[in-house]
């Protein structure tokens, strides 16, 4: 809040039930999807229990990449419709974000 000063908002946060606090030591965090994962290195992650919830705030401070998970029957699914071999089918599957129909056609026109 505007104009309160850290101590008043502490106060005003326990009377209302909310504790926070920064969880240390944290060194990377990983959002996992189905086919690909965020992950955020050295991030400054805070701990917060509000009216029984708990959740946590995550605030990245270095390197956040990309890992496309590739799923194994994709990849034959590629080889199988390219003739293509397995390490060449999966990098045509990463170059085009999972995408099984371009990476058919890639491998196709080479």
């Amino acid at each position: 809040m505007k104009g309160m000063n850290p101590k008043q908002m502490q106060k005003l946060m326990k009377q209302l039930g909310i504790k926070m606090e920064e969880l240390k030591g944290v060194k990377e965090v990983i959002i996992r999807f189905e086919n690909k994962e965020i992950v955020i290195t050295n991030p400054t992650v805070t701990s917060i229990v509000a009216m029984g919830e708990k959740s946590y705030q995550i605030v990245g401070k270095e390197e956040v990449r990309e890992v496309l998970n590739i799923p194994e029957e994709d990849i034959k699914l590629v080889m199988e419709q390219t003739g293509a071999d397995y390490e060449t089918a999966k990098k045509a599957l990463e170059e085009t974000k999972g995408d099984l129909a371009e990476a058919i056609l890639k491998l196709q026109e080479s």
